[in-house]
């Protein structure tokens, strides 16, 4: 799923999120809600900037809020893509923070599926062979045993 497709998807099951921007490390928007993202995605890597100078732990900073009386913004970061979002007064922060991860995650490429061996021109196209199973060897029937005679 593209990351624009996410976004239509996260604000039509978060009706807590208003505006939401996806951008890559580099700054570069890749999807958006507003005719315009890049501010946002500016402004956003500027609060993730400011919020790691003043970080004390040894990890790197993955997700953000800060909140105002009139709205908060969440910055939510995973590896090299970004996702920021506002919101209304008085958000659930913990909801907030778990849709924009689905969103982020739904947001990055897949992987390139692995290519398939080519086809062989003599032969059409050529699937592995399989291998003959060994044939159990035949159990042979035990010997009766002699019972000792009775005297």
């Amino acid at each position: 799923m593209d990351a624009q497709q996410a976004l239509a998807d996260l604000t039509e099951v978060s009706s807590q999120i208003q505006t939401a921007v996806v951008f890559d490390d580099k700054g570069k928007v890749v999807g958006s809600t507003l005719p315009d993202g890049e501010p946002f995605a500016r402004a956003a890597a500027d609060l993730l900037a400011a919020a790691e100078e003043v970080n004390t732990g040894s990890s790197a900073l993955t997700q953000l809020e800060v909140a105002t009386a009139a709205g908060s913004v969440f910055v939510v970061r995973e590896g090299e893509t970004t996702i920021a979002a506002t919101t209304a007064a008085a958000p659930t922060v913990g909801l907030v923070f778990y849709d924009l991860k689905s969103a982020l995650r739904s947001a990055k490429p897949k992987p390139p599926p692995k290519p398939r061996p080519k086809p062989d021109a003599e032969n059409g196209p050529s699937k592995p062979k399989a291998k003959p199973k060994p044939k159990p060897a035949a159990k042979k029937p035990p010997k009766p045993r002699k019972k000792p005679d009775a005297s």
